[in-house]
């Protein structure tokens, strides 16, 4: 019998699974209510997902957030994230879609880029991110560390979407001021991950609007590439086995085989709202694998246990006995999902292939 992380890495890697692997990310108030209809409090353990997320120590660059906005008057609700990216919600159903405040929005110095404070942390005070990677493994679960935002969304969090892309387009020396200091950042981390001995490292950027990419592959090939690829190069000279996972919501067909190139093993979510999934894989599926893929804009909010049924089935014929697919939901499940579709996930994986 194959460990939880023998079998969710060998089916990464398109070598057979003996189970589905699953995946499964719940907002807080579908927390509360797996807790309530369960009686359980790990939904990880109780969705039977082959891994788990570790996550090193960091500490802010900044004192209380206010301090970084010197040109905006934010709400008085302002909560601000590790990188002091300002977030206010318009009501509190809101969740995780938040108005977002940009610290380096404007008409900035390169000066203050250089001098922007950014997270920091030592190996020293990490590790216990060493012993729980280790202690994970002799669980026999798999172990995925969480650097999404790894290069564009962090970098255009910080100056705005309209002013890096403003930068962009006229070469102006502050896009690559950022970028560069960004992309230093997420090597560092992903260094530190490694040398951990994470199994999988989840990077991303979404390049996707729903039917549309958000920027030319021409421009992504000359600004984000190459500073991926030296994410991506970092950790391989730690771990050449290292799974690359990469997420981007929405249409990203064209940046497929660019992003292959880079060195992604693993596409997140495949979107079905935005991508065929069969036409993607027909296309990819020799050379890629593929995590998440069962719409949370449609599907599992207004779909019908027997249409779900009907999906992951022919995901499952789609990619075979290799494996190459972890089934899950494309993105944070909302309140709106009925909690049966999300039990039926697992029921219907764990009876077209048995765990036991």
């Amino acid at each position: 019998m194959i460990s939880p992380r023998e079998n969710l890495l060998h089916a990464c890697r398109r070598e057979g699974f003996e189970w589905v692997p699953l995946d499964f990310l719940l907002c807080d108030a579908q927390i509360e209510n797996f807790k309530n209809r369960t009686g359980h409090t790990d939904y990880f353990k109780w969705f039977d997902m082959d891994f788990r997320w570790v996550t090193l120590q960091e500490h802010p660059g900044y004192t209380h957030g206010q301090e970084l906005y010197t040109r905006e008057e934010l709400p008085r609700d302002t909560e601000f994230d590790l990188l002091g990216v300002g977030h206010s919600k318009g009501s509190a159903a809101a969740y995780h879609m938040t108005r977002m405040h940009h610290p380096l929005k404007g008409d900035i110095s390169p000066e203050e880029i250089l001098n922007y404070p950014l997270p920091h942390f030592t190996e020293a005070e990490n590790q216990e991110l060493f012993k729980e990677v280790q202690s994970l493994n002799q669980q026999g679960l798999a172990t995925m560390c969480p650097m999404q935002m790894t290069i564009w969304e962090s970098s255009w969090y910080l100056r705005s979407m309209e002013d890096l892309l403003t930068d962009i387009m006229f070469g102006d020396e502050k896009a690559t001021l950022l970028l560069d200091r960004v992309t230093q950042y997420a090597i560092d981390r992903v260094r530190l991950y490694t040398r951990a001995g994470v199994d999988i490292l989840s990077l991303g950027d979404d390049l996707g609007a729903q039917k549309a990419p958000l920027m030319s592959v021409d421009m992504w090939l000359n600004w984000i590439q190459p500073r991926l690829k030296k994410v991506i190069v970092a950790a391989r000279e730690i771990n050449p086995d290292i799974l690359v996972f990469y997420h981007s919501c929405g249409f990203v067909t064209p940046f497929i085989e660019h992003l292959i190139e880079t060195g992604i093993d693993i596409l997140n979510p495949v979107q079905p709202e935005s991508m065929d999934f069969n036409e993607i894989y027909s296309q990819f599926g020799d050379r890629l694998s593929f995590w998440g893929t069962l719409g949370t804009q449609q599907l599992l909010p207004f779909g019908t246990p027997a249409e779900i049924r009907e999906v992951i089935e022919d995901r499952l014929k789609t990619c075979g006995t290799r494996g190459g697919l972890v089934l899950g939901p494309t993105h944070l499940v909302e309140p709106e999902v009925p909690f049966e579709n999300l039990e039926v996930i697992k029921e219907i994986a764990r009876s077209l292939y048995p765990k036991y």
